[in-house]
């Protein structure tokens, strides 16, 4: 991530994000200019370069933007569940709520192309969302394991988490991936992360 960002009260700032967002996940990171970018605002060029140097910038602050809001939520969950079941159902329907959403698979779509040309932005987006949402899911296992509600001993703390997190993406990510009018209802993502917390727990039960 760009070590300096606009002031999250700056609304010149906003607008070019939100423009950016709209021309990045539509065009792709190559395809997309900044003088896209700033005619989707309504602002100047110099509006732009005065809060974000650079193309490469403004699609860090896109990325953070996709996946704090979610990070946020998944986070805010450690208070509200008491036992390991009902944390990762939260989490997962959470989790699943965005990444099938129309903004989430178009920016793992945008990200993915560009990795093997821009490292440094895939490196970016899987830092702040699913190495993130992976060390979460992880502290909830492990605080689960020491009060014995499950064993996980088996494969490991990490291991659990990102067994969890595949079972939960499985089929609904490879078809919102492939499909770009796909989007799953809120039933369908409430069976998808059933079927994962049920399975997990059968799994690594004590």
């Amino acid at each position: 991530m760009t070590s300096e960002q606009p002031a999250p009260q700056d609304p010149k700032a906003q607008l070019v994000l939100e423009a950016a967002t709209k021309i990045f996940l539509q065009r792709g990171f190559s395809a997309a200019t900044t003088d896209m970018i700033q005619k989707e605002a309504g602002v100047s060029k110099a509006t732009v370069y005065n809060r974000y140097p650079n193309k490469e910038a403004l699609f860090f602050a896109v990325i953070e933007k996709g996946c704090s809001n979610t990070i946020s939520q998944v986070k805010a969950i450690q208070a509200s569940a008491d036992s390991i079941d009902k944390v990762l159902a939260e989490i997962g329907y959470t989790y699943l709520k965005f990444t099938l959403s129309r903004e989430g698979l178009a920016l793992f779509r945008t990200v993915a192309a560009e990795a093997i040309r821009f490292p440094n932005i895939a490196d970016a987006f899987y830092t702040a969302g699913p190495k993130m949402t992976l060390e979460i899911i992880s502290e909830h296992i492990a605080r689960a394991a020491d009060r014995n509600e499950i064993k996980v001993q088996s494969i490991g703390v990490e291991q659990a988490a990102s067994l969890f997190i595949s079972m939960l993406r499985g089929e609904g990510h490879m078809i919102g991936v492939m499909y770009a009018d796909s989007v799953p209802s809120q039933i369908q993502i409430e069976k998808w992360t059933k079927n994962a917390v049920d399975t997990f727990m059968k799994a690594f039960a004590p």
